[in-house]
């Protein structure tokens, strides 16, 4: 009895820790691209308040912000390919660093 209640609690854990990553990381993640890419952009874009002088552009800001939207746009393409795995009797496998289908064993 102790030891399934122990199971669930730690698969309880996993589906939480997935669930803030993918429900609230992705999101957040690409919320900071997009205000990275506002700092990159300077000018208008930067400005929070009415009349007042834009910021000066920082090609730092847009480097990171377009990083931030790509490791987004990945976590979608992985998502999708897992899912697409699964309905075609398939595994999403990562032993050579990159993820490829393969049969389930």
């Amino acid at each position: 009895m102790v030891h399934n209640l122990q199971f669930a609690l730690q698969s309880a854990w996993r589906v939480l820790l997935a669930g803030l990553l993918l429900g609230a990381g992705l999101p957040a993640l690409f919320a900071l691209g997009v205000r990275a890419l506002a700092w990159g952009a300077g000018g208008d874009a930067e400005v929070r308040e009415p009349g007042a002088a834009g910021a000066k552009a920082q090609p730092i800001g847009t480097l990171l912000g377009w990083a931030c939207i790509a490791v987004v746009l990945l976590g979608v393409a992985l998502g999708i390919t897992y899912i697409v795995a699964s309905g075609l009797g398939k595994a999403l496998s990562f032993e050579h660093i990159f993820p490829a289908i393969v049969d389930k064993k």
